[in-house]
């Protein structure tokens, strides 16, 4: 049993290095998002789905490591939290007090992930309204009704009343 909590401790403390290095991918990717830089954007999605596939792997392990705690303390794999566990190690402080410190940094990284995660999801909201917005406008100027001219042979003169510059300048 001592060896099975180690190694979770071990694979729980490697999953929480990944999602340390997919938290400071998704910071840098915040910054991409901003500037419009979609190659930079794109390096960033390639790193963090290298990363994604080590935390599959480690999650993998986590599971089966579970499932042998499962096993040994005579639990249900399927209700058997870390939290649950924590508390069943009450007689063997120390490994309770290194689960229990790996659990609460695991914690604190996820909820950092969420946060900037759904930073990066406002932020691409917002560049796509842009996108829509910018599209919308081009329709329009090309579906701009013409003017009532007429030239001196009654002939309409056909104006357009928008003029024939199109896009968004975001630099203004």
């Amino acid at each position: 049993m001592a060896s099975l909590m180690q190694d979770l401790i071990t694979i729980l403390e490697e999953e929480n290095s990944e999602y340390e290095i997919l938290l400071e991918l998704s910071g840098r990717k915040t910054g991409f998002i901003v500037a419009a830089q979609l190659q930079e954007l794109e390096k960033i999605t390639d790193e963090e789905q290298i990363v994604v596939n080590k935390v599959h792997q480690l999650e993998q392990k986590r599971e089966e490591l579970m499932n042998d705690i499962a096993n040994v303390i005579n639990k249900d794999v399927k209700t058997l939290k870390l939290v649950n566990l924590i508390q069943l190690l009450g007689n063997r402080p120390e490994e309770q007090a290194k689960l229990a410190e790996v659990h609460e940094r695991l914690k604190g990284t996820m909820k950092n992930m969420v946060r900037v995660n759904n930073q990066n999801r406002d932020l691409l909201g917002n560049a796509l309204e842009m996108v829509q917005f910018d599209l919308n406008l081009i329709q329009a100027l090309r579906s701009a009704p013409e003017t009532a001219n007429y030239n001196k042979g009654a002939y309409s003169s056909g104006s357009i009343l928008a003029n024939q510059k199109s896009g968004f300048d975001a630099k203004q």
